[in-house]
């Protein structure tokens, strides 16, 4: 995907890229891309973060991400 996007006409290396953690896109993009900044998907990292935690304090713990706090 990103070879392509070089072929098409993407000369200028993209300031950021953000992704879900797939190590493949990470690899490519370095070797494609080195010069372009990575940011890891809060999203699926903080989903990540949560499944390790047990699952009776897993809402909780979310509430209190999102800034609302516990209910």
């Amino acid at each position: 995907m990103l070879l392509s996007l070089q072929q098409r006409g993407l000369g200028q290396p993209p300031k950021l890229a953000i992704g879900d953690g797939a190590l493949g896109f990470w690899a490519a993009l370095e070797a494609v891309y080195p010069e372009t900044d990575v940011q890891r998907c809060w999203m699926h990292k903080t989903g990540n973060v949560l499944n390790y935690l047990p699952k009776s304090v897993q809402e909780k713990a979310k509430q209190g991400l999102d800034g609302r706090g516990p209910r």
